[in-house]
């Protein structure tokens, strides 16, 4: 029986996007994305980075360094218990200026030319996988290979589709939410029985990947395939304006902030723990407290200015401890 994976984009999903990143000291992983690919890894997973990567075409950076950035990320990943199952991403643009790498291709997103070849090399069911990311075209990239999606909401913004473009089965504030979300599909009872099919899959073999009997073996660049063919999937349709019905402007914008406020709960939620915020938590009480003596002192009739006065410095003290913590977790 095939196996099944789940697509991951690597910026601002796995690692900080500091925007075209160049060199491996600049791999940082995002919060907890170690334990919940350990979690994925558990629920017998197959995990694969599918990358856009047009600074190799804009000269930006090498597929050498690039091999090295990668290398970087799985030591990361190691470090904490995490592995990845492969890694694939697309060098080409058509604004490229390194002549090799600047053409179009059909493994980059929102084409799903990488998750086809990862189906076809790697023994895959599409239908049964799902695609992660924090833009639209990693959704539209898994939504045409027959995969379930997962829309990365808190790291960056994601904008809004382009027409015609594939909207998301799900939204999550990060990958640990992403994680939940794959679980409590698992557990549905008809988790098993919904099938996403594409054109290319025949009534008689439901679990094959999209055009995996077209498909051809790539070629050229290593860690990345080629020579795709399209996968012939219908584009999903999103609501027009005119299939909107417009509401009252205050109930909308009420629901937006409530739906803001929710995130916001969310990300929250699904934040890791940390020792430094809680202890500049209880050092925040603390302070509340000398401050709320200290007014006591002065509010006495035989009051002692002394007493007051130590009991502000106590306060002063203690809230720049914890001002300091919290800026120690800032740039954690």
């Amino acid at each position: 029986m095939p196996d099944r994976a789940v697509f991951l984009d690597r910026d601002d999903t796995l690692i900080e996007d500091p925007g075209y990143l160049n060199d491996p000291s600049q791999v940082r992983l995002l919060d907890g994305v170690p334990e919940a690919l350990a979690e994925l890894k558990a629920l017998g997973y197959k995990l694969i980075v599918v990358s856009n990567q047009s600074a190799v075409a804009r000269g930006i950076v090498t597929e050498k360094v690039l091999g090295k950035i990668h290398e970087r990320l799985e030591q990361l990943l190691s470090e904490r218990g995490a592995f990845l199952d492969r890694i694939y991403y697309c060098p080409y643009h058509t604004d490229g200026v390194i002549p090799k790498y600047t053409r179009d291709s059909d493994l980059r997103k929102p084409n799903p030319g990488m998750l086809l070849a990862a189906a076809e090399q790697m023994d895959i069911d599409l239908s049964r996988s799902w695609c992660v990311g924090n833009g639209y075209c990693d959704v539209e990239a898994g939504s045409r290979a027959g995969c379930k999606t997962i829309l990365i909401t808190h790291s960056s913004t994601p904008g809004r589709p382009q027409a015609g473009q594939a909207s998301p089965d799900y939204t999550a504030v990060n990958l640990k939410e992403a994680v939940n979300i794959v679980k409590r599909h698992g557990r549905s009872p008809r988790a098993e029985s919904v099938q996403t099919q594409s054109p290319d899959v025949s009534p008689d073999e439901p679990n094959a990947p999209p055009g995996k009997d077209n498909y051809q073996e790539p070629e050229g660049v290593s860690g990345v395939a080629e020579q795709l063919p399209s996968s012939g999937a219908a584009e999903p349709q999103t609501p027009t304006q005119e299939d909107v019905v417009p509401g009252d402007r205050t109930e909308q914008l009420l629901g937006g902030i409530l739906e803001e406020l929710r995130r916001m709960r969310r990300a929250d939620m699904f934040g890791e723990f940390s020792v430094l915020r809680l202890m500049a938590g209880i050092i925040q009480i603390v302070v509340l407290f000398c401050l709320l003596a200290t007014v006591w002192v002065l509010m006495n009739p035989d009051r002692q200015v002394n007493s007051a006065m130590i009991g502000l410095g106590f306060a002063v003290v203690l809230q720049l401890m914890a001002l300091t913590f919290y800026m120690m977790e800032g740039r954690r």
